[in-house]
């Protein structure tokens, strides 16, 4: 059985299983991937890349689709 790994979703580690969605990731920590134009917190929502609800900067590299996005060791998210 796998151990999993860790990756940083704003400076906070979190210990995610192998196959883990970046998405999932972000909501354990219960992260808002991205705030609205009226500052409301968004999350996943179709959960497979049509709404783009769950878009995050990902290891530097912004507006990644997180829900088809699997977690690496030691990969860095940033939301808002």
């Amino acid at each position: 059985m796998s151990e999993g790994m860790s990756i940083t979703v704003n400076g906070r580690a979190v210990r995610v299983a192998d196959g883990t969605s970046v998405a999932a990731a972000m909501m354990m920590t219960n992260e808002p991937c991205r705030f609205s134009a009226h500052g409301e917190p968004r999350t996943p929502f179709c959960g497979m890349g049509i709404c783009m609800e769950c878009r995050a900067t990902v290891n530097g590299v912004p507006q990644r689709l997180t829900c088809q996005l699997i977690c690496t060791p030691d990969m860095e998210v940033v939301t808002g």
